[in-house]
């Protein structure tokens, strides 16, 4: 409930304004009733008029500060016109002196200050306070003008405090966007990383799907049991694109992860199963395996397979007739993957490979190996990757 009178207050300064200048004027009778009627020096009347006329300029002080500040100043000559006290008078120059140090540049602020508290500190001099509350007018002149430094001192600052909060807001809207920059680039780096991985994968089941059915169109008229075989790996192989394709549709349509029951991602033990495929899709491959097999981080498998994956599809899409050789080589501190063939190599100028090559060599490079890729002397292609092993073990039984 405060908060929302404090908010409404901030929206509608006018009213604000207008209720202080009624507060002062209820603290000036409040002070009026609680005095003796014996030292009154004025009707009470007369001094809720005058206690008005004093406060009304706080009325204007944001809207319109300086008619504030003019009609405050006019109000001195009626004292010596009236010789009425001064009242309010003092709190709605203080006020005042608060409110232009709080809202404007030193200079202007100071200027303010100075048409509100010179004309003080004259009539101080000119007229001074007559009766029981008579003093010098030198006491007097030194008084206001404490009164109208230290109003200047708060109102600097409370300028200086609230231009330190806008400068810390400042700082924490560029800090939040610079985050969501942040996670957005992150976003959309890993959809690219997932593009790349519906690259790999389709690709090479696309590939394999190819020769298959050439293979089950040749052999389908001597020999059906065979064709119908082939077919079989055709449908089981299509089938299974469809889904790695519906999963990773799936995560670059929604910032959502995967659901948790999703297949885990392919590894060292799915390079069997890989040279097996691309066997029965008409490239004889071997798959050879040197050194004491080591414990790999998942993404450094992942990355492995999915550079034979990529090997492979480019030997069945370019080698020809030819056979390929995959070899996985542990040296304690590094994995060593190397994929040769003894086709033609390449077509020149072939964009398949190039994009291929380039995602294997981010791969590659994401956990600090050495990619090299190229023509083999004698004819063929060879990929050659070494990826270090930061702690290398031996394979649990």
């Amino acid at each position: 409930m405060t908060e929302r009178v404090w908010g409404l207050l901030r929206r509608r300064p006018l009213a604000a304004d207008a209720l202080l200048a009624a507060a002062l004027v209820a603290m000036e009778l409040v002070f009026a009733l609680i005095t003796p009627r014996e030292l009154w020096s004025r009707s009470l009347p007369v001094t809720v008029a005058w206690s008005v006329a004093c406060a009304a300029p706080l009325v204007l002080r944001r809207v319109a500060p300086w008619p504030a500040i003019g009609a405050a100043v006019a109000t001195l000559g009626l004292p010596a016109v009236t010789g009425l006290g001064a009242g309010v008078q003092g709190l709605t120059f203080a006020v005042l002196t608060f409110t232009v140090a709080a809202r404007w540049q030193a200079r202007r602020a100071a200027a303010a200050a100075a048409v509100l508290w010179v004309p003080v500190a004259v009539a101080n001099v000119v007229a001074p306070v007559d009766g029981l509350l008579a003093v010098s007018p030198t006491l007097l002149v030194l008084n206001n003008l404490l009164v109208g430094l230290l109003s200047y001192a708060v109102g600097r600052v409370v300028q200086a405090r609230q231009a330190a909060n806008r400068a810390l807001r400042e700082r924490a809207r560029v800090a939040e966007e610079r985050q969501r920059s942040l996670a957005e680039q992150a976003v959309a780096d890993e959809r690219r990383r997932i593009a790349r991985e519906l690259h790999d994968v389709v690709a090479h089941h696309v590939s394999v799907m190819g020769v298959l059915a050439t293979g089950a169109r040749r052999v389908l008229r001597r020999d059906p049991d065979a064709a119908d075989e082939v077919i079989g790996t055709i449908e089981e192989t299509g089938r299974a694109t469809l889904r790695e394709l519906r999963r990773l549709l799936d995560v670059l349509r929604t910032d959502a992860e995967p659901d948790a029951d999703l297949a885990p991602q392919p590894g060292l033990a799915g390079i069997e199963t890989l040279t097996e495929q691309v066997r029965e899709a008409g490239l004889p491959v071997t798959l050879r395996v040197d050194g004491d097999p080591v414990v790999v981080e998942e993404g450094v498998a992942l990355a492995i397979y999915r550079i034979v994956q990529e090997a492979l599809t480019n030997a069945l899409k370019h080698a020809g007739a030819a056979t390929a050789e995959v070899r996985i080589g542990y040296d304690g501190a590094a994995v060593v993957v190397e994929v040769t063939d003894d086709g033609r190599g390449p077509v020149p100028g072939s964009r398949g490979v190039g994009h291929g090559l380039v995602g294997m060599r981010e791969r590659v490079g994401l956990y600090g190996g050495v990619l090299q890729a190229g023509a083999r002397t004698g004819g063929g292609f060879r990929v050659h990757a070494r990826i270090p092993v930061e702690q290398p073990g031996p394979v649990p039984a």
